[in-house]
C-alpha cells in the first residue's frame, strides 16, 4: 500500500478517536509532519506523547471543529508550525443512534455540525490555502459505507456522511485545476469505541459480523472487524502519489458488507 509523501505537510481532523489516531501515526510513521486536531486535549497529549516516544514528528491542536473561529486557529496553528498544508484528512464524527421518528432537533443537528458542516469547513479553509500557496495537494475525508446503504436506528448519521462524501467530491471536482484531488474512504464496521457503543449486550459483536435479518443488514463477508490501521492504509494510498490520477472516488472499505456498492 502506498503512503503519503514524507515530505507533504499533514492536518488530520478527529485525530484522538480511532481511526484518526491511526492516520496521524501512519503518515508521521511516513516521515510527514502532521498536526493533530480533536476536541480531547487530553487525548491529544497522549497521543502527542506516543509520537515523541516513537520520534514521530505530531503536534497536537485542541479544538472544536463545529467553531469557525476554533478551525481557523488550528488551521493558521498548522502553517505557522510546519508550513503550507499538503493533506488534509477528515476524521471527526459523532453517531446518534436512534429511530428516525425519535430523533429530536439537536440529535440532528449535532450530527450535522460535526459530521458535514465541519467536513465543508476545515476542507474549505485548508484548500483555500493550498490555491494561495499553489500547493497540489490532496483531501480524504473518512464517511461511511452507512452514506451508501441504509441502517436501522442510523438516519443522521447515515444521512450526515452521505452529505459529506458528495461535498468531498463536488469539492475535487472544482479544485481539480489547482492539482488538488479530493477523495473519500467509507469504513464499515471498525473496532473502534463508536462500534462497541452501539453493541447493547453480549451479541452485539456477533450481531455485526454475521448480520441481523429483522434489520435487513448483512454481516460482514470477510469474517472480521476493520482495525483503525485498515482504514488509515486506505487513507494512505488515497494521499500518496500511488493514487495520482484517483479524485472524486469512494473507497469502500467494510469487508464486503455492502456487497461492493
Amino acid at each position: 500500500m502506498g503512503t503519503a509523501n514524507s515530505d507533504k505537510v499533514a492536518l488530520v481532523t478527529g485525530a484522538a478517536g480511532g481511526i484518526g489516531r491511526a492516520v496521524v501515526l501512519a503518515l508521521a510513521g511516513a516521515g510527514a509532519p502532521v498536526t493533530a486536531v480533536d476536541i480531547d486535549g487530553e487525548a491529544l497529549g497522549v497521543l502527542e506523547r506516543q509520537a515523541r516516544d516513537e520520534g514521530l514528528d505530531v503536534a497536537g491542536f485542541a479544538a472544536d471543529v463545529t467553531s469557525a473561529a476554533q478551525t481557523e486557529a488550528a488551521v493558521a496553528a498548522a502553517e505557522n508550525r510546519f508550513g503550507p498544508i499538503h493533506h488534509l484528512v477528515n476524521t471527526a464524527g459523532v453517531l446518534c443512534a436512534s429511530p428516525a421518528l425519535e430523533l429530536t432537533e439537536d440529535d440532528w443537528e449535532r450530527t450535522f455540525a460535526v459530521n458535514t458542516t465541519a467536513v465543508f469547513r476545515v476542507s474549505a479553509t485548508v484548500t483555500r490555502r493550498m490555491v494561495a500557496h499553489g500547493v497540489r495537494g490532496a483531501v480524504v475525508t473518512v464517511a461511511s459505507n452507512a452514506a451508501n446503504v441504509p441502517r436501522m436506528n442510523m438516519s443522521a448519521y447515515s444521512a450526515s456522511k452521505a452529505a459529506a462524501a458528495a461535498w468531498t467530491k463536488n469539492l475535487g471536482l472544482e479544485l481539480a485545476a489547482h492539482g488538488i484531488r479530493c477523495n473519500v474512504v467509507g469504513p464499515g464496521s471498525t473496532d473502534t469505541p463508536m462500534l462497541r457503543s452501539l453493541w447493547t449486550d453480549a451479541s452485539g459483536p456477533s450481531g455485526s459480523l454475521d448480520g441481523v435479518p429483522s434489520q435487513y443488514r448483512l454481516g460482514i463477508p470477510l469474517g472480521r472487524f476493520a482495525a483503525p490501521a485498515d482504514i488509515a492504509d486506505a487513507v494512505t494510498f488515497l494521499l500518496s502519489d500511488r493514487a495520482a490520477h484517483i479524485t472524486m472516488h469512494d473507497l469502500i472499505v467494510d469487508g464486503g458488507a455492502t456487497l461492493g456498492r
